[in-house]
């Protein structure tokens, strides 16, 4: 399946259906008088976060949805129906923006979330509502009344617990593997990865979390070189970052500083995150040289650096159970949050 995490979509709601203008002509009623119906109200369109999507895809075939009219009034006081709803399903952790692409009208970050974007019209009423004492004739009734329309667009933000942030090649799409069941695409080149991959890792049956790995950053990321920042968003809500830097690189400074500062140039709090910072492909080095390596990265970020082999495994147990412990911490404390009026919870 393709991967989408933004398109442009047209919605409407349905019009009501307008109200009849009848009289009752039964041969043994001495007086008629009007019976004309109410029409039906136009159908609603909403939008519903639902699991197990994790892509927007549908959308780039479908993009125009309209909601059902209500049907007319008729005679002998019958109502027209209403016309039926459109529900459109999209992952969990979507936003919908108005048509200027900056205005946020809802962020659906919880499964079975629901949001009615288009309100259908109501129904007209039918000659029967407008009878009085002085106009016992009316041939007067409403028509329906117009939907909504308006252009939106979705932009899909992966809901994931802990993001894996780096330089293209240096390892993330392998460590994903070798955390989890997910099988992306590994090659010894650059971008390898063009869209985000997501995968389950399970530490054991209760300690599990969602893995984000998302494709390279490189220097100038933030003014649109390489794949520019557009995938940063899918790391946005998550708790914690696995920064892996190449070991082998002759500069291993100059790597962790490079995707710094595009995290910070990007903003949205990125630059603020929790980051475990960690050498990969120590397996490719001899000891003196990764420890050479290890003391530079660590002086420059004035951090602890964690040592890493995805390929063999050696340090990825030890970093997923790091990771996990500061969701774990990240979610008690937002479960704390919710108890204070003031205080918003972390959702992931």
């Amino acid at each position: 399946m393709k991967f989408l995490d933004q398109c442009k979509v047209y919605v409407r709601s349905g019009n009501g259906g307008g109200g009849a203008v009848s009289f009752r002509r039964e041969k043994y009623i001495e007086y008629g008088g009007p019976d004309g119906g109410d029409g039906g109200r136009g159908g609603d369109v909403w939008i519903e976060a639902q699991d197990g999507l994790n892509t927007l895809i549908d959308f780039r075939y479908s993009q125009h949805f309209k909601a059902e009219t209500g049907t007319h009034g008729m005679g002998r006081n019958r109502h027209g129906a209403a016309g039926a709803d459109i529900v459109m399903k999209v992952p969990v952790g979507t936003q919908v923006l108005a048509e200027d692409k900056e205005t946020l009208i809802v962020d659906l970050d919880t499964p079975g979330q629901r949001f009615l974007l288009a309100k259908g019209g109501n129904g007209g009423w039918g000659n029967d509502r407008f009878k009085s004492s002085i106009n016992q004739a009316p041939y007067h009734a409403n028509p329906g009344q117009e939907g909504e329309e308006l252009w939106i667009w979705l932009r899909l933000k992966l809901i994931a617990d802990v993001g894996l942030v780096g330089l293209p090649n240096a390892g993330k799409s392998t460590f994903l593997a070798a955390a989890s069941a997910a099988k992306p695409k590994i090659a010894d080149y650059p971008f390898t990865t063009i869209h985000p991959n997501l995968g389950i890792v399970d530490l054991s049956p209760n300690e599990r979390f969602v893995l984000a790995d998302i494709p390279g950053l490189i220097e100038g990321a933030s003014e649109g070189a390489g794949l520019g920042v557009r995938f940063l968003g899918h790391v946005e809500r998550t708790a914690v970052l696995i920064h892996l830097v190449d070991a082998t690189q002759t500069d291993v400074v100059e790597a962790w500083t490079t995707v710094r500062h595009e995290l910070e140039a990007y903003g949205e709090e990125l630059g603020d995150k929790t980051e475990i910072l960690a050498l990969n492909k120590i397996d490719a080095l001899d000891e003196s040289t990764v420890e050479m390596q290890r003391e530079a990265l660590s002086e420059a970020a004035g951090v602890p650096v964690r040592l890493v082999s995805a390929v063999s495994g050696k340090g990825v147990v030890e970093i997923l159970r790091e990771a996990y412990a500061l969701v774990r911490d990240r979610k008690a404390a937002a479960a704390v949050g919710k108890g204070g009026e003031d205080e918003v919870g972390w959702k992931p």
